[in-house]
């Protein structure tokens, strides 16, 4: 009874791979890992950093124009003292006045800078903390592409995967509607339709495994990029080829193109900045202030009457003799200079073992696709064999099923290994900081 129902199986099988490929068919449109990088920069919410860390650099130097401007402050002022300067002489015919107890003064001060050798340091200064940062954001922006590559990749991979499952699918389909014709025509056992058709639904597991892992990575690269992708959206492998040619014949001391080393040339003129207003703090200052007021006494102590009044003059300061802070300042900043260095040498020693290990990686799946293609052809050889000798009846239908397998297996493994030296290149030329194409 169980051999009579392999009729409905063969109807459910060969309807199931029919389905599989009507939903995963591609659009024509496909998706580039260069444009999914973008994507997931902008989309990233750090990026707002640099529109924020210009509105603060705005700020800031507004506030630095404004030390340009007159300084104006008020002050009042009511007391009694105890005591008041008075002359203590008795000549006849002159009363020396005594200034009051009580005293009460209003006034309101300003003051103009003429002279301030700090002030455009400090603007630089400003100007360059805002590089510095914006180069900060762009060097951790740009571990993004590293999430972006491995989510695509693997993405990738499944594409693939499910294309090579799907071609197995198909001429499993083949085989089984062959087969039950022959077992029909009593040429074939329905043990070996049996073995086709459990092969075949296999085949089926493994492909609905891979597009649960296909999902799941493009699920990954939505989150990045933040906007969803469809299941059935293809993804483009990268074609690097001629960015990778221009760019080997360069070293990563001579190309510099990570945003880690505009960061560190960043790091290196705020520091130039920071020593130059060092320097300024030495020079003298000049400002003119006035003051004008009212109060009793005014500017004669001796009157005890309400009095206006006012002041103007020019002051200097100066401090040319500072207990050595101004050298130990610019000792400090040198030691900042030389941290950053050590920094720059460590990160570039670590980004040529980087580039090493994919040059390396590159030559070794280069070699192996090469090898990959002869095991293909040997095995569809086989194949093809197989299948002949299946309608002739010479083999059974398990044998078949297993060199399909067989065949599979390495074209699963070829597949794996384009898309593993596609990363790989990719991965390069994240390394030494180039664009894909």
């Amino acid at each position: 009874m169980k051999l009579a129902r392999l009729p409905s199986l063969l109807g459910v099988v060969v309807s199931l791979p029919a389905a599989a490929q009507q939903s995963s068919a591609p659009p024509r449109d496909s998706l580039r890992l260069s444009t999914l990088q973008a994507e997931a920069l902008s989309a990233d919410p750090r990026a707002r950093q640099l529109a924020l860390q210009a509105r603060a650099t705005s700020l800031n130097l507004r506030t630095l124009a404004a030390e340009r401007l007159p300084a104006l402050s008020g002050t009042g002022l009511a007391q009694y003292q105890s005591a008041v300067t008075h002359v203590a002489l008795a000549v006849p015919g002159l009363t020396v006045p005594t200034p009051p107890n009580n005293t009460i003064d209003a006034h309101l001060n300003a003051q103009q800078t003429i002279v301030d050798p700090t002030l455009k340091p400090r603007e630089a200064l400003e100007q360059a903390r805002l590089d510095e940062s914006r180069a900060q954001v762009g060097t951790t922006l740009y571990g993004l592409r590293q999430d972006v590559n491995e989510a695509f990749f693997s993405a990738l991979l499944g594409q693939e995967r499910a294309a090579q499952v799907q071609a197995t699918i198909a001429d499993l389909v083949a085989r089984l509607r062959e087969t039950e014709t022959r077992r029909r025509e009593g040429a074939a056992t329905p043990g070996d339709t049996a073995a086709i058709a459990a092969t075949l639904l296999q085949r089926q597991q493994d492909l609905a495994q891979i597009h649960a892992d296909r999902h799941a990575a493009l699920n990954r690269l939505s989150d990045l990029i933040g906007r969803a992708i469809a299941d059935s959206t293809p993804l483009a492998i990268p074609l690097v080829d001629s960015t990778i040619a221009r760019a080997l014949p360069l070293s990563i001391d001579s190309l510099r193109a990570r945003p880690e080393y505009r960061q560190f040339g960043a790091t290196r003129e705020r520091l130039a900045r920071q020593e130059a207003i060092t320097a300024a703090q030495d020079k003298p200052r000049l400002s003119a202030f006035g003051r004008l007021g009212y109060g009793r006494p005014g500017l004669n102590m001796l009157s005890s009457e309400f009095q206006s009044y006012w002041i103007a003059g020019v002051q200097v300061q100066w401090a040319p003799w500072n207990w050595g802070t101004t050298e130990r300042d610019r000792e400090s900043l040198e030691i900042q200079r030389d941290i950053v260095s050590t920094n720059e040498a460590a990160f570039t020693a670590s980004l040529r073992r980087g580039v090493q290990q994919s040059l390396a990686t590159m030559q070794r799946l280069d070699t192996t696709l090469a090898l990959d293609d002869r095991i293909v052809a040997l095995r569809e050889q086989v194949d093809r064999e197989t299948a002949a000798k299946l309608r002739e009846g010479v083999v059974t239908a398990a044998e078949y099923a297993d060199r399909a397998t067989e065949l599979l297996a390495a074209r699963l493994l070829r597949a794996q290994h384009r898309v593993e030296l596609a990363q790989a290149r990719a991965a390069y030329l994240t390394t030494i900081g180039v664009d894909a194409p």
